[in-house]
């Protein structure tokens, strides 16, 4: 029992850390980024590039692919969101132009490293286990689960008790207002992809050392888990995100071990289904100006 619930709290960990960038987007802006999963592939492959080619330790790759991929996300607002703001376009233009950029970094990374998984060089990430009982926990992912927190918790001082917090909140609230009141509108929309942006890919590096391989659609299973997540939450709600995150992830590991694996996501599908019947606005949804 112990080793299934470290699997859950491992799992939701990922899915929490990808997902409160997801909801980041969304809560300030209104847009769904589908080059989310994009960005969370784009890490794993920055920290392989960083590690496999340069030669760099693990932990300059954590930073290195936090770094890059964040700039990638101020770049996709620059190219694929902030025109069609500036035109006014609706939402589904916007989720459209995310879908573009996501299929052609994807084929770019295919034409580069092909479709295939593959492996970091070996002993790239040091581990350990820890023998607890019967059960046997892996230190990578123990690792893993305590950083993701960490990232959580410091995201969350970061939009509650700083400058660019409330700057971002603000624009969550009113755009217009904002901007009448001295927001710096535009360095804030930065500011929330870098973030959103950086914190995907490193859940992208993080599941890549997990499990120790990477491939250029590893992003794709996890858009669903982001939907699933948000709505369970709340939409927009950054608690609500790492709530559902963590339920998901129980709710899956459960469904492994107690239901067939093919199964799996058919639990996020029902998940999905039930909350929407039961709670249209998710378990920690709230209006618009107190979602971030």
């Amino acid at each position: 029992m112990l080793e299934q619930l470290y699997n859950a709290i491992f799992i939701g960990s990922i899915y929490a850390l990808f997902a409160v960038g997801f909801a980041l987007v969304f809560s300030v802006l209104d847009i769904l980024n589908l080059a989310h999963p994009t960005v969370f592939m784009l890490g794993a492959f920055t920290a392989l590039f960083v590690i496999a080619t340069l030669g760099m330790p693990w932990y300059a790759a954590i930073v290195i692919a936090f770094l890059a991929t964040g700039i990638f996300g101020i770049v996709l607002d620059r190219i694929a969101f902030a025109p069609l703001r500036r035109r006014g376009a609706p939402p589904l233009s916007a989720m459209i132009s995310s879908l573009a950029v996501t299929l052609i970094v994807v084929r770019l990374v295919e034409l580069r490293y092909g479709g295939d998984f593959i492996t970091f060089p070996r002993g790239t990430v040091p581990s350990f286990l820890l023998h607890i009982g019967d059960a046997t926990l892996e230190g990578v992912r123990i690792a893993i689960i305590v950083l993701a927190i960490v990232l959580m918790l410091g995201l969350t001082y970061v939009v509650r008790a700083t400058s660019l917090g409330r700057d971002i909140r603000a624009l969550a609230e009113n755009p217009r207002a904002a901007r009448i009141l001295g927001v710096d509108v535009e360095r804030a929309i930065a500011a929330t992809f870098f973030i959103s942006s950086g914190l995907g890919g490193l859940a992208g590096v993080l599941l890549g050392f997990a499990y120790d391989s990477v491939d250029s659609k590893m992003g794709l299973p996890l858009e669903l888990r982001a939907f699933t997540v948000m709505v369970v939450g709340g939409m927009g709600s950054l608690p609500g995100a790492v709530l559902g995150a963590y339920i998901l992830g129980l709710g899956e590991v459960a469904s492994l071990v107690y239901l067939p694996a093919e199964l799996r996501d058919a639990f996020a599908f029902g998940l999905l289904f039930i909350v929407l019947v039961l709670r249209p606005s998710g378990l920690l949804g709230q209006r618009t100006a107190d979602r971030v």
